[in-house]
């Protein structure tokens, strides 16, 4: 039985993300989010820096979910893992009304499989509408909650969920399917920088030599 191979890794630094972040910055001012919902912590931060206008003097706020795809947690069976959305952190128990009337914009690192996001938006948009259905029926529709999505990386390849049509959606960069070793996730940072480098330079010389 032949081995399996090892995936194509792609490693990424800070200042990449920074700096996809950056570029991507002024066309999701278009959509004026007035609150980000980080199911990636770093990006979500580093994009706030980016949304401060002379007009809007305070930080967007940051309110954080989590959700578990590939991550093996306690009482998870083998079949669970990369299967099912497990929820680990919400927005609390009353999840609807911090999101009424807002223009949330959903932050991750990675569309891969397309799941993760795919349930955020869903179970986000089922939190407004029971909470919108308090509401006398005159007053929902201007209380209903505008959700948009931006991920650093997309990865172009078959998903296995969608995203409905009407919810804006922005993607710092567009990449082969390929394994993403972000920085926050490495233990020894000099040398993920280092290999990260190290790659970056070998395409260089590959372009070079097809040129």
């Amino acid at each position: 039985m032949a081995a399996l191979q090892e995936p194509e890794h792609l490693r990424v630094t800070y200042n990449d993300v920074h700096n996809l972040i950056r570029a991507s910055a002024q066309k999701i001012a278009e959509f004026k989010p007035d609150m980000l919902i980080a199911i990636g912590f770093f990006p979500a931060r580093v994009l706030r820096t980016f949304l401060k206008t002379p007009e809007r003097k305070a930080n967007v706020p940051i309110h954080a979910i989590g959700l578990s795809l590939y991550e093996s947690l306690p009482g998870m069976t083998a079949e669970q893992i990369g299967a099912e959305v497990i929820r680990t952190q919400w927005l609390g128990p009353e999840s609807g009304k911090i999101l009424l009337g807002r223009r949330a914009l959903i932050v991750d690192e990675v569309d891969d499989s397309r799941k993760t996001l795919h349930y955020a938006v869903s179970e986000l948009q089922k939190d407004v509408e029971r909470e919108l259905a308090q509401l006398p029926e005159a007053e929902r529709e201007a209380k209903r909650t505008a959700f948009a999505v931006f991920v650093v990386h997309n990865k172009l390849k078959p998903k296995l969920a969608e995203i409905p049509a009407d919810i804006p959606y922005f993607a710092g960069e567009e990449i082969e399917d390929v394994w993403l070793d972000y920085p926050w996730e490495a233990v020894d940072i000099e040398e993920h920088d280092r290999l990260a480098e190290e790659a970056k330079a070998k395409k260089r010389e590959q372009t070079q030599a097809q040129a």
